[in-house]
């Protein structure tokens, strides 16, 4: 072999060896292709999104239990009922008890949610109605937002 065939058979070479890379580089990101390229068909959770909104659930698994537990929601631990004064509107509490950390139960039928570790039990907005804890639970805005229902922590 002399050197031009050598020197032709090495460009060959490079040339093949960069061909992945420029392909890659043709081809749209996967993370910003989903959302570049899929048409939006919900505008109203888009702008839910943008203003601070997360999705903790649907309004099927709130219909069907009564309720949301989301303790890993996006917001924090999360639990999401209907008013039982408005059933067209939502309360969303932060679930943990302030007293010592358990997670607290909502209870429908006496309207208010009882922590099971010390019995402390707190309205459907979140106030102590009895000890031993002191500090209301945190709440969030709430509001159904196409099949998602979602929340946003309050300044």
């Amino acid at each position: 072999m002399n050197r031009r065939e050598f020197l032709g058979w090495v460009g060959v070479g490079a040339v093949a060896s960069s061909l992945p890379v420029a392909i890659a580089t043709c081809l749209p990101d996967s993370h910003n292709s989903a959302n570049a390229e899929t048409p939006l068909t919900n505008t109203s959770s888009t702008i839910a999104q943008s203003s601070g909104f997360k999705s903790v659930g649907t309004v099927a698994a709130l219909d069907k239990d009564g309720q949301i537990l989301n303790k890993k929601s996006p917001v924090g631990p999360v639990l999401v009922i209907r008013n039982p004064n408005d059933s067209n509107s939502l309360i969303a509490v932060n679930p943990t008890c302030t007293h010592d950390g358990c997670t607290v139960k909502w209870k429908k039928s006496e309207k208010m949610f009882d922590c099971p570790c010390h019995d402390a039990e707190y309205s459907a907005d979140g106030k102590v109605l009895q000890g031993p804890a002191k500090k209301p639970l945190a709440t969030y805005q709430a509001k159904i937002d196409g099949s998602s229902v979602v929340v946003k922590a309050t300044a």
